[in-house]
Order: C-alpha cells, then structure tokens, then sequence
C-alpha cells in the first residue's frame, strides 16, 4: 500500500478457509501451519489485507497450501525455551538469524510445540522448529551437516535470537521424532504376529503328534515282533518245502 501513515499500515488476516490447520502472522503476512500432522492435500486459504485508515480498505485473495505427505531426512529440529505463540510471530526473524549463522538458505517447515490447542499455546515455554537447509546449488543440506554448524555456532545463534525475542534463549538440537505407524499398519502387525504364532504353534502340535504316533507304533511292532517270535508261524514251510499242517500232532489228539 503506497498510502503513508495508519492509511499505509497494512495488517493481514485469515477470513476464511482451514484456519484450524493455518495461521497468518498479521504484520507480515506469512502464513504458516498450526496442526496438519497426517494430513496431506491442497489447502484453500482466504486471505485478507486490511489498511488501518479512518476509512478501512480491503483486499481480499485466495492462497493455495499443497502440504506434501513425503517426509525428507534433512530436516532438523531446533528446540527453542519460548512459547509457541511468540515462536510463531517471529518466525521470519528465527529464519533470518538462522540463515546469518549457518551461512545456508533455511525453510522453516514446520513449529510446534505438545501443546496443540490453541488456548493453551502460549503455556509451554518450549517449541520445536523443524527447518531444512539448501546450500547455493538449491540442494538440500544433510542433516548431520545443518546439525554440527547449528552446534558449532549455538552460542552466535542464541545471541542473535535474545534480540528477536528480548530476553534470554536456549537453542539446542533435537531429534525429529519418528512418524508414527498408522492404526491400519498396527493392526496388519498385530495380526500378522497372532497369525504366525497360531501357525507356529499348530506345526509344533503337528510334529508332536506324529512322533507321538511313531513312538507308539514303534512300541507296537515291537511287541508284535516279541509275540510272534513265541509262536510257531502255521504257514512256515517245512524243510521239504510244504507248507505245515494246521492239525494238531497225533500225540496232542490222544
């Protein structure tokens, strides 16, 4: 706005849209997300610039935010001991400070803290910046590289981040916390570990059981082998060839 003055003060607002999800710092208009963990898709944002003039003029104009399930492997958290909220207002300083420090051009990818309702934002003094670094070729930064630099220059960047936010600040790096496994993918586990014990447990009953039945078989023919061994076999042939008479000797009939 051209204007000079409050007419020339410009002041931007979210009037429509996932206001849930996003959010707009009103002095600079940058917009930036509250809560959009599993969700992924194109987001449909009315925004609205408004002069502070006796006579209020506005502009309003829709933004797109397409927000990418991928995850990268480049992006690293920084823990801050300041309230979300503040965090928030003074995202594009952070980003400044961090860009000056490390020597890389920064994206703040995302700021939250474990508090996720609004009305309880500014109650917990720590929040998590994710950022990912791009060197001057615009490739990403690995992690372990933006990690080491954020250590080694820690103390000019808390330095640098007392003068955004007036006062004293603690900047440590933090582990970015796993992606959690889907309820779906839970229960495909759990089902598939009770599936596979039940088949597990049913080859251990099979196998035991046919060396039971071996066993007793065994046991048997050996006692088959023993009682027949008492006996005489009545079909033995005789030592000129024939078969034995079944008839008793005549000596047995008397």
């Amino acid at each position: 706005d051209p204007d000079s003055g409050d007419n020339g003060l410009l002041l931007y607002s979210l009037v429509r849209g996932h206001t849930n999800e996003f959010d707009i710092n009103e002095h600079t208009g940058q917009i930036f997300t509250v809560s959009v963990a599993g969700k992924a898709g194109t987001f449909n944002l009315e925004v609205q610039a408004a002069d502070q003039g006796t006579r209020r003029l506005t502009a309003q104009t829709t933004v797109s935010v397409t927000v990418d399930s991928s995850s990268s492997s480049n992006i690293v958290m920084l823990v801050l001991n300041q309230k979300i909220n503040v965090v928030e207002r003074n995202s594009a300083e952070v980003q400044r400070v961090l860009e000056d420090k490390l020597g890389w051009n920064v994206y703040v990818v995302d700021i939250y803290s474990k508090e996720f309702e609004r009305k309880a934002r500014s109650s917990t003094d720590e929040t998590q910046v994710c950022i990912i670094a791009f060197d001057e070729a615009h490739q990403e930064v690995p992690a372990e590289d933006v990690k080491r630099k954020l250590r080694e220059q820690r103390a000019a960047i808390e330095l640098g981040l007392e003068q955004v936010f007036s006062g004293p600040v603690s900047a440590a790096v933090g582990e970015a916390p796993a992606a959690p496994a889907s309820p779906a993918l839970v229960a495909a586990v759990v089902l598939g570990v009770l599936l596979a014990g039940t088949a597990v447990a049913f080859l251990a009953y099979v196998l035991l059981d046919r060396k039971r039945k071996r066993k007793y078989e065994k046991k048997d023919l050996v006692k088959k082998v023993e009682i027949m061994e008492g006996f005489d076999n009545p079909w033995e042939a005789d030592k000129n060839g024939s078969l034995k008479s079944l008839e008793k000797p005549e000596h047995m009939n008397n």
